[in-house]
């Protein structure tokens, strides 16, 4: 039963890992990404779609994302919903595909994206350390209903922080890929 809930603590932390990946990925580098405007949502048929659902997003350049709907019609609102994005970017449309060019970033918006990968990374650590803190209240309500002996709690308590600084390690080297990349020029 407590190995089975150090699994489960695993599998909750990687998944504070894969959303930490994600988030990241939404900020804005020197290169075009599909991954940049893939959850930018847009009005499809009066529903809010992720834009991946409603158009192909391609990087024929290192600059540059085309984007091109399954149907035409949808032009008008995936071009509104880039200009409403947090992206500052603003998109050609071409009448059958919309081409969004990549500025260079400027020293000073690349230190601006760093602070708020820092700002992500934290509320990663924060995250992980949330889902280690309820691993340690379900151990220690274990214990006290004689479900585990007071050295199986010591024993799980000490692996379960083990887990959670490899994470957080994870956590650390996914900030130093991501700020790296920004800095690149």
């Amino acid at each position: 039963m407590a190995t089975e809930l150090l699994a489960e603590t695993n599998a909750n932390m990687q998944k504070a890992i894969d959303a930490l990946r994600r988030e990241l990925a939404t900020i804005r580098t020197g290169r075009a990404r599909p991954a940049l405007v893939e959850n930018i949502r847009v009005t499809s048929y009066g529903v809010p779609t992720p834009l991946m659902q409603v158009a192909s997003i391609t990087a024929p350049e290192p600059r540059m994302l085309i984007i091109q709907p399954y149907d035409r019609q949808l032009l008008p609102g995936i071009e509104k919903a880039i200009l409403r994005s947090e992206l500052g970017l603003t998109p050609t449309n071409d009448g059958r595909v919309i081409r969004l060019v990549i500025p260079q970033l400027t020293e000073e918006r690349r230190r601006e994206l760093v602070r708020v990968v820092h700002k992500k990374m934290e509320e990663g650590r924060v995250a992980v350390r949330n889902i280690r803190r309820d691993t340690l209240e379900t151990l220690r309500a274990m214990q006290r209903d004689k479900q585990i002996s007071e050295d199986e709690e010591k024993h799980l308590a000490e692996q379960l922080q083990r887990l959670t600084d490899g994470i957080v390690v994870q956590v650390e080297q996914i900030g130093r890929d991501k700020e790296a990349e920004l800095m690149e020029v």
